[in-house]
């Protein structure tokens, strides 16, 4: 009797769960168009302050950047061409974190649909960006160190923006 409370203790205390991560949550869609067009989407992230999305499409010759911000196309993708879509998305936190994300899809144009198909989704990387430690360091908004401060400039010191008179 001890054995079988011990299995069933053990079964149900290791029970697993799928981690859900920031990038999860992202995704993009295609409109149905011969000119390969697609719209990014947060999914409903709560905290974010931000997203950078950075899209390029690369056919067996070479990769394309895209034309336009929000949605993104690719007027020179054909539609004869099999794509590898990528994206990396850069997401700004409330809490002063950023997380970086880099997926990639392997896209064809379905010519009975009219649209362009994913074929496979695969996650390239996840990576959390470490913050700087907080000292009391003055930086400039590009985030480089000063030694001195000029007067009427902006920086930042201990994660505080500043502006010298």
């Amino acid at each position: 009797m001890k054995k079988i409370l011990l299995v069933l203790l053990v079964l149900f205390g290791l029970q697993s769960k799928a981690q859900l991560t920031v990038c999860d949550s992202l995704s993009y869609s295609i409109y149905p168009n011969t000119i390969l067009t697609v719209t990014p989407s947060s999914g409903g992230i709560s905290n974010v302050g931000a997203i950078d999305w950075n899209f390029t499409a690369c056919n067996d010759v070479t990769c394309y950047i895209p034309q336009g911000n929000n949605p993104f196309s690719f007027p020179l993708i054909n539609m004869t061409d099999t794509v590898k879509l990528c994206y990396d998305a850069y997401i700004y936190l409330l809490d002063s974190t950023s997380i970086y994300c880099t997926y990639c899809d392997s896209l064809v144009y379905n010519f009975n649909l009219f649209t362009w198909v994913v074929l496979s989704r695969n996650v390239v990387s996840v990576n959390e960006v470490p913050l700087r430690p907080v000292d009391s360091k003055p930086y400039d908004l590009m985030g480089r160190e000063l030694f001195y401060i000029p007067n009427s400039m902006m920086y930042i010191r201990n994660n505080k923006l500043y502006m010298r008179k």
